[in-house]
């Protein structure tokens, strides 16, 4: 079999999984998906990263196993209502969370930004217009999507965005990862998530309840769309199901000793 051939089996295979691979890992420049394999229920999942790896880089997906801790995390493309509530939840249940913003849902949710902030939330950086990051290889150009968010969050906050990132649809490429770490951003990528950026095909409560549960492990990094109807629904009944399993609500700074 020609090495081609071999390596689109082996990505075909490894998209079965949940795993997806873009280009060739020896290179600093390809493109690689942020996918999980949830194999053990309960256990962390396999991911395209190691943790030591990442971490030579300033990034994670992963918390500490040996602890009973979840890292709230949140994307926002935009606001379609399920914000408000969301906010709510974690105030009740005294529940840190980091949201990674982009430049339009700033631009167009100033109230909310500010009361994420205000109410003791990290805001990460989203990109200002939600690329795939891994095809900008060209500093310059990847620096801009950065730093223009960071100006448009001071000038909406009258403060300095936490530099921290997330890669928009998670695509990266070790250069990505690299160039990140130079500008001061910490890279963080998630270990627990599922299928909720769908509005027109929203899970059931009940559906939703079970799939995060059953893919609930210690130290997880925890990846919610603000934007699903579902998960401003059972966000309350989510977290008081944690908490009664014995799990804290740890900032994202944590996962950066």
């Amino acid at each position: 079999m020609k090495k081609k051939e071999f390596f689109m089996l082996l990505s075909a295979a490894l998209a079965v999984l949940g795993i997806v691979v873009v280009g060739i890992r020896g290179s600093s420049v390809a493109a690689i998906g942020w996918g999980l394999c949830f194999r053990t229920p309960g256990m962390p999942p396999e991911g395209p990263g190691d943790g030591a790896e990442l971490s030579r880089y300033s990034a994670a997906y992963l918390g500490n196993t040996q602890e009973k801790v979840l890292y709230l995390t949140f994307d926002a493309g935009y606001e379609n209502g399920c914000t408000e509530k969301i906010l709510d939840v974690l105030k009740k249940h005294n529940a840190p969370a980091a949201f990674f913003l982009v430049g339009n849902y700033i631009e167009r949710n100033a109230d909310l930004v500010r009361r994420m902030v205000d109410e003791g939330h990290i805001v990460g950086n989203h990109t200002m217009h939600h690329p795939d990051m891994a095809k900008l290889t060209d500093k310059a150009a990847f620096e801009k999507e950065l730093k223009d968010l960071e100006a448009l969050f001071l000038e909406t906050t009258g403060k300095e965005l936490p530099k921290f990132y997330r890669p928009p649809q998670g695509s990266y490429s070790q250069k990505n990862l690299q160039m990140a770490q130079s500008l001061g951003y910490r890279t963080v990528f998630w270990s627990l998530a599922y299928v909720d950026w769908k509005n027109d095909a929203q899970p059931a409560p009940e559906e939703a309840l079970q799939k995060v549960l059953s893919r609930t492990h210690d130290g997880a990094v925890v990846l919610l769309h603000s934007t699903s109807q579902t998960n401003a629904e059972i966000l309350d009944e989510l977290l008081t199901q944690w908490e009664a399993m014995g799990y804290r609500f740890a900032p994202i700074t944590e996962l950066f000793p």
